[in-house]
């Protein structure tokens, strides 16, 4: 494996995570109480003992690089091995901002021709799993592949999100459609790539080369151009696996922790999760407390009742308050009274007491975002202050930050969507 580089891309948007994603690139958001997105891909490069990783970041990536730093929880803060943030940067001829993924390694040839490497590994900073990469380069090498994209199977129904393979009796890619209206198979791209450095390099040159006439993407133009020329290989992934880049997807996969045998395993002494941070004091539990089906992490303080949700650090939730399957990250304040269904709760969010949040029709969608936000599930971004006796409804976006606006309302009706005139910069983390 120390002939291995891994490359993980890390710089884009993700504006379907609404709010959550806004502010701060998309691996840095929470999953899981303590954990950001960021830590699973990380945790899994330091369980197949590489020793060579470079994180491409771009959009908003303060958070992003307090929460790495020089990558001691994960082993990279030794002179054997370290991790190199990348980011674009102006000021030179051939620099600019990534305009694809394809293009973010290609301006970081440097790096891969530094590395001395045999292999490219290339990954997603966005993805919910845990494994060890080893078998998938054993794989790849088997196989005297040029390339290998890891696949894994979705319901038809659903794999028009991804890019879609077809596999022939031996593995090999037989034909590639990015993001199909009507797909004609299951097996999907989870944007995990190995490439034989050499053939690496002449793609991205030749792409390069090609400018307007191509969207520098490893799965819409890189892959798709490969599979008939070379030796390009699908490596079958059949542990779990979510791309929550959707609200409904990061809830679902919120949810799938709290089932009775959950799919994903965030205690496995062999594929350990790490991430950065102090470990706080033991949660603590009030007299009345109730707690079902829930993660609730260190330094949660619950005397109120708490159904099927996920509590993160610091969080205080008084008695008499109800949270039903619900996201609630660091040091949330949700006073006695109130109920929250369904919700998702952005850092420091106060809620005031008597207030009822997620009620009325789920099928209305959010007016702002129809697109992304049409499931039921309400959100609040950072340190919003919501006023007591509010009632919230379903598909609800409350921005950061939020107070004034929200002054001598009673209530905000299904779909409602509400703004801060001017987002501080303190809440840009």
């Amino acid at each position: 494996m120390n002939e291995v580089l891994a490359m993980i891309l890390a710089g884009g948007q993700g504006d379907r995570l609404s709010i959550l994603s806004e502010q701060r690139a998309k691996p840095a958001v929470v999953f899981g109480g303590h954990y950001r997105i960021i830590d699973f891909v990380l945790s899994n490069c330091a369980n197949s003992d590489l020793s060579k990783l470079a994180v491409l970041t771009q959009y908003r990536p303060r958070s992003l690089f307090n929460h790495i730093g020089a990558g001691r929880p994960w082993g990279y803060d030794t002179p054997e091995g370290g991790i190199q943030i990348l980011q674009p940067y102006l000021g030179r001829a051939d620099a600019d901002w990534y305009h694809g993924t394809a293009d973010a390694v290609y301006q970081n040839l440097y790096v891969i021709e530094e590395s001395r490497a045999r292999e490219v590994l290339i990954l997603a900073g966005d993805h919910i799993y845990l494994t060890s990469y080893r078998n998938l380069i054993a794989y790849h090498r088997s196989q005297g592949a040029d390339a290998t994209v890891a696949v894994y199977s979705v319901p038809r129904s659903q794999a028009h999100r991804f890019g879609v393979l077809d596999l022939d009796s031996t593995g090999r890619v037989i034909d590639f459609q990015e993001k199909p209206k009507e797909p004609r198979g299951s097996w999907v791209s989870m944007g995990i790539y190995v490439f034989n450095k050499d053939i690496l390099v002449e793609r991205l040159q030749h792409d390069a080369d090609l400018g307007d006439a191509s969207t520098h993407d490893f799965g819409r133009d890189i892959i798709p151009r490969m599979f008939q020329t070379h030796r390009v290989f699908g490596y079958q992934y059949l542990d779990y696996w979510r791309d929550v880049g959707t609200i409904e997807s990061y809830w679902a996969a919120h949810m799938d922790l709290l089932q009775p045998n959950p799919p994903l395993n965030l205690e496995d002494p062999d594929l350990k999760l790490r991430t950065a941070g102090s470990i706080p004091p033991p949660a603590r539990f009030g007299p009345n407390a109730h707690i079902v089906e829930s993660l609730v992490s260190p330094g949660a303080r619950i005397d109120g009742q708490v159904y099927r949700s996920v509590i993160s650090p610091g969080t205080i939730i008084e008695a008499g308050a109800i949270v039903r399957e619900s996201i609630v990250q660091h040091r949330c304040i949700i006073r006695s009274g109130t109920i929250i269904d369904r919700c998702i709760l952005d850092k420091e969010v106060t809620i005031g007491p008597d207030c009822i949040i997620g009620t009325g029709d789920p099928n209305i969608p959010n007016t702002e975002r129809p697109d992304i936000v049409n499931t039921g599930i309400s959100i609040i971004g950072k340190r919003a202050v919501i006023p007591p006796g509010l009632r919230i409804g379903r598909n609800v976006v409350i921005g950061p930050g939020v107070q004034n606006e929200l002054a001598g309302k009673t209530e905000l009706q299904s779909g409602a969507s509400i703004r801060p005139t001017h987002i501080p910069l303190h809440l840009f983390v």
